[in-house]
Order: C-alpha cells, then structure tokens, then sequence
C-alpha cells in the first residue's frame, strides 16, 4: 500500500499556512526540506502536515520560531517529557495563554455588559 502524499496546495488548505510561509519553514529548517517527485513538485507526507500544525499551535502560544526549535526536535527524537527544560518552558507558555484567556474573559464580560445596558 503507497503511503499518502500532499501538494504543497493541498498542505496549505489543511494547515491554514500559505504555501509562501511553507517554503519559508523549509528555509529556515523548521521544517526539513520536502521531497520531490520527478517532475521537481515538492510533496508532502502526514508528518509534515502534523509539525506544520505543532509550529502553528506554538506560535500562537507567542512562542517565536528560533524557541520552537528545541520543541520540534524533542517531538522527533522522543517527545518534551524527556527534557525536563522544555517542560518548564511549556508550562511557562502555557501559563501566559491562561493570562491571555482571562484577559479576553474580561474583554468579553465587559462587552456583555455594555450589551445589557443598551437593551
């Protein structure tokens, strides 16, 4: 059975990331290089798809490209349990977006209320 492959069209509709920001992954080796077919084309397997998503998810953390380098190579090697300095940062990461929610929770509290009076 022949495993799976995405066009660089297709990675980006399932990613939400444009095909631009993909090559700039590559780039920079956040991403390794795709493989090609003969005709040069770039595809893509479901591990890519799956670290496209986990450099998105990041960087929605805040967390910037050049931090989420140790991230991506523990996920390949054995996962970020095993690294006891990354969880720490996780967890730091983790505990700005819980600011970051309660932050918008008030925003939207505030809203709600404003709503409320105008009725």
């Amino acid at each position: 059975m022949e495993e799976q492959t995405f066009t660089i069209k297709q990675v980006a509709e399932q990613t939400g990331i444009s095909e631009d920001t993909i090559r700039y992954y590559e780039k920079i080796m956040l991403l390794p290089q795709a493989e090609r077919k003969e005709n040069r084309h770039r595809f893509y397997r479901k591990e890519d798809i799956y670290r496209i998503k986990q450099i998105t998810c990041l960087k929605k953390t805040g967390m910037s490209l050049e931090a989420m380098r140790p991230f991506l190579a523990a996920s390949v090697d054995s996962g970020s349990v095993n690294y006891p300095e990354l969880v720490d940062q996780l967890r730091s990461q983790r505990e700005h977006v819980m600011i970051q929610i309660s932050t918008l929770q008030q925003i939207v509290d505030f809203i709600d209320i404003k709503l409320k009076e105008g009725r």
